[in-house]
C-alpha cells in the first residue's frame, strides 16, 4: 500500500513566495533606515543626531561627498530642510509600500531614484577622490544602490504584493482602479 502524498509546490507558487520574501526583507531594510535616522536608535545614526532631535539625516553622507561630477551639487543639499524630509518620506513610504505589497509601481520609481542618487553621490566609477585618496569602489558600475534598485523594479513588475500582502485589496480600489500607475 502506497501513502498519498500531497503534491510539491509549483516552482510558480515558490516562486511567487520567494518574491514575497524579497519584497518584506526589502520593505524592513528601509523601514530600518527611517527608524535609525529618525530616532537614532545607535546603529548608524546616534540618539544625538537622531532626526526628531534636531539632527540631519542627509548631513553626514551628503556632507562628505568628495567625489564626481555632482560632487558640489550633492554637498549643497546636505542638511536642506527640503533634502532630509524628502529622504526620510521617501524611506517610510517605500518601507511601507514594500511591507504591504501595495503602491509598488510607485514605490520601485521613487526607491530607484533614490538608490541611484545615492549612487550617484558615492560615484563608484571613480578611483581617487578630490584629494587623491583611494575610493575603495569594488565595481565602478554595479554597487548594492544599483542592486537594490533592480530589486524594487523586479518587486513592482512581479506583482509580488499578492503573496503576504495587501496587493489585490489595493488593486480593488476605485482610486487605484482609475489610477493604475498606483498599483
Amino acid at each position: 500500500m502506497s501513502a498519498v502524498h500531497a503534491p510539491a509546490r509549483t516552482r510558480t507558487e515558490v516562486g511567487a513566495t520567494s518574491l514575497a520574501v524579497l519584497r518584506i526583507v526589502t520593505g524592513l531594510l528601509f523601514l530600518w533606515a527611517f527608524f535609525d535616522k529618525a530616532f537614532g536608535l545607535g546603529y548608524a545614526t546616534q540618539a544625538k543626531n537622531a532626526w526628531f532631535s534636531g539632527g540631519s539625516p542627509t548631513k553626514g553622507f551628503l556632507g562628505r561627498v568628495d567625489v564626481g561630477p555632482f560632487q558640489d551639487t550633492f554637498q549643497a543639499w546636505a542638511g536642506a530642510w527640503w533634502a532630509d524630509t524628502l529622504f526620510m518620506i521617501g524611506l517610510l513610504a517605500v518601507g511601507l509600500a514594500l511591507l504591504l505589497g501595495i503602491g509598488l509601481r510607485i514605490a520601485a520609481a521613487s526607491g530607484a531614484v533614490m538608490m541611484l542618487l545615492m549612487w550617484a553621490a558615492e560615484w563608484p566609477p571613480a578611483q581617487h577622490d578630490s584629494a587623491g585618496e583611494a575610493t575603495m569602489s569594488t565595481n565602478p558600475v554595479i554597487d548594492y544602490h544599483v542592486v537594490y534598485a533592480v530589486v524594487l523594479v523586479v518587486l513592482a513588475a512581479t506583482a509580488s504584493g499578492a503573496v503576504w500582502g495587501l496587493a489585490r485589496w489595493w488593486a480593488a480600489l476605485p482610486l487605484v482602479q482609475s489610477n493604475p500607475w498606483l498599483r
